[in-house]
This record gives C-alpha cells, structure tokens and sequence, in this order.
C-alpha cells in the first residue's frame, strides 16, 4: 500500500487526505486509471475527490460510508451527483441520519460545511454485519464494529491471492483508537467490537484507517497501548485520535 499516487500490483488503492479533519478518502480500483472504482468515505472536500477521478479517468460505482460523522460523509452528495445520481451509497442503518442530515447532526464540524451540498443521496442502502458489497469488480465485507459511533463498520476487502484489507474508518488506527468521547460513542463497545471482529484477523491483514498512516492488524496487536490486555501479545504507551 502506498500514499496518493501508489499502487498495488493487483488495484489501485490511493489516499487522499481531505478537509480540516484531515480526514482520509480511499478510491479502490482493480483495474487501475480508465476503469471502475468505489470509494471509502467522502469528506466534505468534494473538489479534491472529483478532480483525482477525473485525473485517473475513473467511473464511481459506488460509496461506501464507514460511520456517519460529517468528516466522513460530508462530500457524498456533491461526488454521487456528479457522477450518476443514482450510484448506490452504502451505511450501516444506525448511522444513517448523519448521512442524510449532516448539518443538524454534525456538531461543531457542520459549521464548517459553509455552503456545500450535503442533501441526502437519492440511493442509500444499508450495510449490516456480515453483508457482501460488490462494486467495480470488488467485494467488501461489513464487519459491524460500534463503538466510535453506533453504525461504525469496518470494511474487509478480499482478493485472491492476496492479504485481506480492512478499511477501519475510525474504529482502529496506527497506534490509536478512535474517540468515543461523542454522541452515540461507547468504549465498552469499541473494546468489544476490537475484540469481536478485529483482533481475530490475521497478522498481514492491511488496515487502511480514516486518519493517519497504513498499518497491520500485527503491528497494532504488537504495539498499540489500547489494545494492552486484550487477546494477542501488546505492549504499552497511549494517544487518541479523532
């Protein structure tokens, strides 16, 4: 995995780093520029996201929404319009009405939207624990993991031949977790759902996280203070993120 502008041999997996959250978007392509992608998150930076498709002369399938908080998915609306009002964009039910009411639900944050787009998408489907979402040739898998927010997902991308993927939105980070400081957050349940759905993957799997740097599933089971205790060998010395 590599930054913005990197490739996999097997897809195209690129970051861009968006808005003031400096949050990340992650566009998945199989078959690299000229071909289908989805994308992981949209942050309220719609410009940015449209302008690297353009770039890489890549038609949007579908948006798939790792957890509801404005930083997340305050640019959906303008990217899906964009490009076919009608694409699907996927997130877990208990997250739906920040996806479809970002300005009252947003906080401190949506006053900063100034005068975006953020109008509900025409297409919303659900994303329950367990479901498969295909798109562009893909297949994600929606590991439930509340916690950060009550519909956090975490998104497992397999391809044969390769390590997993996961797409932790704000569920698990390089060395942190995510806060669970705001609405609808819990820590008993993000320590559940951590022990639950995340640590019992494989050490190589990838996770591609909302903020912040590319890890492993071991490296954080080596060294992430928050994981301390919990199943797998850990060590200790802590910083959350947003």
């Amino acid at each position: 995995m590599t930054d913005a502008g990197g490739s996999l041999p097997w897809v195209l997996v690129e970051r861009l780093t968006l808005w003031l959250a400096r949050t990340n978007a992650w566009i998945v392509a199989p078959s690299g520029p000229g071909g289908d992608c989805v994308l992981v998150d949209a942050p309220p930076e719609p410009t940015s996201l449209l302008d690297r498709l353009a770039a890489l002369d890549l038609r949007l399938v579908a948006v798939l929404a790792t957890h509801g908080h404005v930083d997340h998915v305050g640019g959906i609306s303008t990217v899906v319009r964009s490009h076919d009002p009608r694409l699907p964009v996927h997130i877990h039910d208990h997250d739906l009405a920040m996806l479809l009411d970002p300005r009252g639900t947003g906080g401190v944050l949506a006053q900063h939207l100034g005068a975006l787009d953020v109008s509900p998408p025409e297409v919303v489907a659900g994303l329950d624990d367990g479901e498969r979402v295909s798109g562009a040739g893909l297949t994600f898998t929606a590991l439930h993991t509340p916690g950060h927010t009550p519909g956090s997902v975490c998104l497992r991308l397999d391809v044969e031949g390769e390590a997993p993927r996961l797409f932790s939105g704000d569920h698990l980070f390089a060395r942190s977790i995510g806060r669970t400081d705001l609405p609808g957050g819990s820590f008993e349940h993000l320590m559940a759902s951590m022990v639950d759905k995340v640590l019992p993957l494989p050490d190589e799997v990838e996770v591609l996280p909302g903020h912040g740097p590319v890890t492993t599933i071991g490296r954080e089971r080596a060294t992430n203070p928050f994981l301390a205790g919990l199943p797998g060998p850990t060590r200790t010395s802590p910083g959350l993120r947003a």
